[in-house]
């Protein structure tokens, strides 16, 4: 890589902060299994004068997706899941579901797959006031919120509600992966957070990886800001069930929101998928299984749908599994590489593993409302014009 033109990550980052877009970031590159760069500025916490180091916990929001999809390839490829199972098999509030349509509430033509759940074509929403099933999954996470919901519990209620359309049919941005995290506890047989600690994060010697941080560590998790224009301002809550604070074991384990970790850590998670599902000699997925994980399974319904829910910011890009995969680089409104894949979060962190270059990048930053910033692309552009 042309390292010297990599520097000119820390010059954006400094101006983003400079500008009170955010409070602070970390960005970590590796190529071939070797870090190349790594860049921190700004603060975790501004009040406090605590600056982004290298240990900042960071929460991940939907990046903590990816990581649910990789606990399913595990459980597909021993042999105790079947995609093509009907999420009722598990989680009995699945059973007898209804879709909206232009006539009402009428019932489901098939029952949702597991596969559904991975790839989004549930008709399971975010919570939402704009459409009934929105609105009713709203008040799920709404109760969830005051903490005493479990993760099957949670499950079990957006099960009942309504489903914005026929399984399969379509493609939406929801909460398909909070449910899969109830899936994962059921065919299990242990909570999700243990699950995910046996099989990926202790294996991968993820330390700093859960869905809380204990009392040692919570003077390196990063405070949360929202842009306010003038200043950046701390965020108090997250509306979707999940503490900020995340002080404590959380009796609802959020498979697509919940997670807490490191650019480090993470790094491990993303070194191993591009492994082909082996790091320092512990093999947590079978190379089949990471080829599956990774490729594109929407049609071209269900893609348009994507490419519209971010207004053409992902042309170009196929999703399976809670990634988004790279199919048509020449679409996309910066550079990429077929193949590619990852995810973001709502409080901007980033992550993409490229194939085809050998390639890993992961952001960190705590910004409310971010997902992919301009910022994001920016750097993108940086790094691969480095290659």
């Amino acid at each position: 890589m042309n390292l010297k033109k990599l520097r000119a990550i820390d010059g954006l980052i400094e101006q983003a902060i400079e500008s009170r877009h955010i409070p602070g970031a970390s960005a970590l590159v590796y190529l071939n299994d070797q870090e190349q760069f790594y860049a921190e500025a700004g603060f975790a916490d501004i009040k406090s004068g605590i600056p982004i180091r290298r240990d900042t916990v960071f929460r991940l929001f939907s990046m903590t997706k990816p990581v649910t999809g990789a606990a399913a390839m595990v459980l597909m490829q021993d042999g105790e899941l079947d995609l093509n199972d009907p999420v009722s098999k598990y989680l009995s509030g699945f059973k007898n579901q209804f879709a909206a349509s232009g006539a009402g509430r009428v019932p489901i033509k098939r029952e949702m797959k597991i596969y559904d759940l991975l790839n989004m074509t549930s008709g399971l929403p975010y919570p939402s006031q704009d459409f009934e099933a929105g609105r009713q999954v709203a008040e799920v996470f709404d109760e969830a919120s005051e903490g005493e919901m479990t993760t099957l519990e949670l499950a079990n209620r957006i099960g009942q509600c309504d489903l914005a359309f026929q399984p399969g049919e379509r493609w939406l941005y929801g909460s398909s992966a909070d449910v899969m995290g109830a899936v994962i506890e059921a065919v299990s047989g242990q909570p999700f957070g243990r699950f995910l600690s046996e099989r990926i994060f202790a294996p991968l010697k993820m330390l700093d990886t859960g869905f809380y941080v204990p009392q040692e560590k919570q003077a390196r998790l990063a405070k949360t800001y929202m842009e306010t224009g003038s200043e950046m301002e701390e965020c108090s809550s997250s509306g979707l069930g999940i503490s900020l604070r995340m002080e404590r074991p959380p009796r609802f384990e959020s498979g697509g929101a919940g997670l807490a970790s490191t650019i480090d850590d993470y790094m491990r998670f993303a070194r191993m998928l591009l492994n082909g599902g082996e790091l320092d000699g512990v093999r947590i997925l079978a190379p089949k299984a990471v080829s599956y994980f990774t490729a594109g399974q929407l049609n071209g319904i269900q893609t348009q749908d994507l490419e519209d829910t971010w207004v053409g910011a992902l042309a170009g890009f196929n999703y399976a599994n809670f990634l988004r995969i790279s199919e048509r680089p020449e679409r996309t409104p910066f550079i990429a590489s077929a193949g590619e894949y990852g995810w973001d979060g709502a409080m901007g962190v980033y992550f993409l593993n490229s194939p085809k270059d050998k390639l890993s990048f992961i952001l960190m930053l705590q910004r409310n409302m971010s997902g992919t910033l301009p910022l994001t692309r920016r750097i993108r552009n940086v790094i691969f014009s480095s290659l």
